[in-house]
């Protein structure tokens, strides 16, 4: 059944802040919205549109529910110590520099991770780290640093010990690994992409787009990888035809665009 109240509002959003909420899972999204507008006494999207543009912080708000800010450090950690022990060293065989973008970071557990093992392998002041995300907000927390225990239950010991300051229940990350990322603000849907990078890192995000908008973004991120380079993805992204993409299965989770 046709909702003209939400497609007009889906028509709006994108003309006004070049977000293309068709490109996402309708029932998920259309569900999320109209929990957060009905929690603020709009019986309508197109109430809830005018509200938003009179009062920034109802659009921060809007902006943070229809992204996915779930996030840990080391999540799935036998995939990360793939990354460590075998990809990363491979990248960084050659000598030179390397350049990562992680993409949708999120609250920056994700480019704080790859910070760390770099350090460990005594390569960080080889690589170059981009970390974007749509919502500004989260952008904001990941550059403070500061998380509460539950995101670093899986770090390993000795990473946890040498780049977290620990006061109660907040962990404070290190503030050279801090530095080493730059952060912006960057829409997957809309935005140039950049590169070439050797590393793209972009998990658990996938899953909320359509297909179209998924095939979009994987052929933007073959297209933005060093041939021979790396994309890693999350633990329920599996592509299940990469050579459309010009990609090759190097590992599970981990396609290598062809040479």
């Amino acid at each position: 059944m046709v909702d003209a109240d939400y497609d007009k509002f889906v028509e709006q959003i994108k003309k006004r802040t070049a977000i293309d909420l068709g490109q996402y899972k309708e029932t998920q999204m259309k569900r999320r919205l109209t929990t957060l507008r009905q929690k603020h006494g709009f019986s309508t999207f197109a109430a809830y549109l005018d509200a938003l543009a009179r009062e920034s912080a109802l659009m921060d708000e809007f902006l943070d529910r229809m992204t996915i800010n779930v996030s840990e450090f080391w999540r799935n950690p036998n995939r990360w110590a793939m990354l460590e022990e075998r990809f990363l060293p491979e990248l960084l065989s050659g000598g030179n520099r390397i350049a990562i973008w992680s993409a949708a970071c999120s609250t920056g557990d994700e480019p704080y991770t790859t910070a760390m093992i770099l350090d460990r392998m005594g390569a960080l002041n080889r690589a170059t780290i981009t970390a974007t995300d749509l919502d500004q907000n989260v952008i904001k927390k990941a550059q403070s640093g500061l998380y509460q225990d539950r995101s670093v239950r899986d770090v390993p010991k000795p990473y946890l010990n040498q780049y977290f300051t620990r006061d109660g229940d907040i962990y404070s990350v290190d503030d050279r690994i801090k530095r080493a990322i730059r952060y912006k603000q960057h829409n997957l849907l809309h935005d140039s992409y950049g590169g070439p990078y050797d590393l793209i890192i972009c998990r658990n995000v996938m899953i909320y787009f359509t297909e179209e908008a998924k095939h979009q973004i994987y052929q933007r991120f073959s297209n933005a990888l060093k041939p021979g380079g790396i994309l890693f993805v999350g633990s329920t992204e599996q592509i299940f035809t990469p050579q459309q993409y010009n990609f090759e299965t190097a590992e599970t989770f981990f396609y290598r665009k062809k040479v």
